[in-house]
């Protein structure tokens, strides 16, 4: 057998999973990390809250202990603590993990395209441009269709940073959600993240069924920019488009006998939210630990109560159904609940009193149509 391991694509969920083998005391397994090509430009930026430090703290590139979140009716300043909200940079992270992996004689990279899985009984066997390369295990980050006849959305966006000549952000101060624009029968907000005082990351979000004119992102985007931040002279120094799947489809995490699934593909997106990278890392240590143990790895990775699978079903009905706009939804919360009551309850933590609490919190004739609808279909 060439390897103990191969991870095929080395993105977010593939290269943390290669940190946290290595973490786990798995660094003497041979393993093998395959991408088409070296990842080193800054393609993504990931934001997520958390609670103290994270395994990459040394990298992450801002943080926030102030979250605005504003709608048509009210404006709220939010103290998220114990949780900060962070900012992880693709180009700080694939330059770090690339660095790191100098250091790991036993990960062997390859550049090429994963073509196929071919289980055999001991192991699997990964094509890649032809060639056949054996291991215990594959896990996978490559794009993996979820099961049909279930909700899907999609949050999309289209993100500037913006520089300006003088000093017009507070670094302190993130706005999460600003649903203070035309939302178009949709769920539209800007967020603006300040990295100093001249310099944020503005994106206007949107979650729906279809994509929009990529224009219109850039016209919702410099509407905003010049007449809610009213900033008349700036200059784009980068810029950055997304597509996030929201859905409650099931991926799933067993490709095949030796085959698992990771990342999005492995249904490590929050349904409700979009949220990924944080869900990434915990599914990595989750796989790195039963690996240690001898336990199998596909039944390790987290996948959530059932409860909270029903919630986020409920979410995305209310959502897809527009049984309530999305800004209505997000605003009532945040008014009615702290912020780290919220950040529990979407992180999968919360007590049952939490969630008792941000029940109470909804519009409960939309949520009970949503729930019973969602019931029905299941």
């Amino acid at each position: 057998m060439d390897y103990d391991i191969i991870i095929a694509g080395a993105g977010a969920a593939g290269l943390n999973l290669a940190h946290a083998l290595a973490q786990a005391g798995l660094d003497g397994r041979r393993v093998l990390l395959a991408d088409r090509a070296p990842k080193t430009t800054n393609d993504r930026t990931w934001c997520f809250w958390e609670r103290g430090d994270n395994a990459l703290e040394a990298i992450i590139y801002r943080r926030w202990s102030r979250l605005a979140v504003h709608s048509a009716d009210m404006s709220l300043l939010l103290n998220p603590a114990p949780y900060m909200y962070k900012m992880l940079r693709g180009s700080d992270f694939y330059a770090h993990m690339n660095a790191w992996l100098e250091t790991q004689p036993s990960i062997e990279r390859v550049y090429g395209e994963v073509q196929g899985f071919d289980d055999y009984a001991t192991g699997v066997s990964v094509r890649i441009d032809g060639r056949a390369y054996r291991a215990r295990y594959a896990f996978s980050s490559l794009p993996a269709q979820p099961q049909p006849h279930h909700h899907a959305l999609l949050q999309h966006f289209l993100g500037w940073v913006i520089e300006t000549e003088t000093p017009m952000f507070d670094p302190a101060t993130a706005t999460l959600m600003d649903f203070r624009i035309e939302q178009a029968g949709e769920t539209r907000f800007v967020y603006t993240l300040p990295l100093d005082s001249r310099r944020a990351l503005v994106e206007f979000t949107v979650f729906s069924r279809e994509l929009l004119a990529r224009d219109v992102y850039a016209r919702e985007l410099r509407s905003y920019v010049e007449q809610r931040l009213e900033i008349q002279e700036f200059a784009i120094t980068h810029d950055e488009f997304g597509i996030i799947p929201m859905t409650d489809a099931p991926f799933a995490r067993r490709a095949s006998a030796h085959v698992m699934n990771i990342g999005t593909s492995g249904g490590a997106t929050k349904p409700s939210t979009g949220y990924t990278f944080l869900r990434t890392q915990r599914q990595a240590r989750a796989i790195a630990r039963a690996l240690k143990t001898g336990r199998d790895p596909f039944a390790a990775a987290p996948g959530g109560a059932r409860r909270f699978q029903l919630y986020d079903s409920v979410l995305l009905n209310v959502l897809d159904k527009h049984r309530q706009g999305g800004a209505q939804v997000f605003a009532r919360l945040f008014q009615a609940n702290p912020a780290a009551t919220i950040f529990r309850f979407l992180d999968e933590e919360s007590s049952m009193l939490d969630e008792l609490r941000v029940m109470a919190s909804v519009d409960t004739r939309a949520f009970l149509a949503a729930l019973v609808d969602v019931l029905t279909r299941r």
